[in-house]
């Protein structure tokens, strides 16, 4: 699979995606990031890819140009899809990373400073937020979807079964993990994971999901 990710900062990704098992996973070629800088395709001295907004207002606005040309610059693999990384666009969630790890090849778009010029609009297949809150440019949510997407794809996390029962793969939360040791300050391990049944495991940990999203996700229910 191909991230392609355009952005005025492709620094910003060097050390996240160096890291883990999503740095594994991309030195195995299980995946590929290319980063495409605007800036590369400006016609000007000082490869401006800012402008102040038609009828005023308070800070620089991205010029539809340079990001035009640095997608359209891009391969293209098929299927396909261009995400527009904006706080006005849809809510990001799990199953968008179980669509798009069917796909062959992701163009993330970058905003920055104080929004993009409306044109650029026209560029995405779908705006993505990642939530009701504003941040400095499209580059953390960028990072989001490509850490979320490569850890589906087959090879990057070891056991695949693993990627079954957490959290959003259902409409449930995950259930709670223990580990040793079966007594820590007071709090114990519940008996029935340490029972060896393994029928009467799977019932208590489904009861827990549902506990745990009614009590604190019930807009999953």
């Amino acid at each position: 699979m191909r991230f392609d990710v355009v952005t005025l900062f492709p620094e910003f990704f060097t050390s996240p995606l160096a890291q883990g098992l999503v740095g594994k996973a991309l030195a195995k070629g299980i995946a590929t990031v290319v980063y495409t800088n605007p800036r590369n395709f400006t016609t000007d001295k000082h490869q401006r890819v800012d402008d102040e907004p038609y009828g005023g207002g308070v800070g620089m606005v991205l010029k539809p140009e340079p990001i035009f040309a640095a997608v359209e610059s891009l391969p293209r693999l098929e299927p396909r899809e261009i995400i527009l990384l904006t706080p006005q666009g849809e809510r990001l969630t799990q199953s968008h990373f179980r669509n798009w790890a069917n796909y062959q090849q992701l163009v993330l778009i970058c905003g920055a400073y104080e929004g993009f010029d409306e044109r650029i609009r026209y560029l995405a297949d779908r705006e993505i937020s990642l939530g009701d809150f504003v941040l400095t440019s499209g580059e953390i949510p960028a990072l989001t979807i490509i850490n979320g997407v490569l850890r589906l794809l087959p090879g990057t996390v070891g056991k695949s079964a693993s990627l079954i029962s957490e959290s959003f793969s259902e409409p449930l939360l995950e259930y709670p993990q223990y580990t040793r040791p079966a007594e820590f300050r007071g709090w114990s391990v519940p008996e029935v994971l340490r029972s060896g049944n393994h029928q009467a495991i799977a019932e208590w940990r489904l009861a827990q999901q549902r506990e745990r999203t009614q009590n604190r996700r019930p807009d999953l229910g």
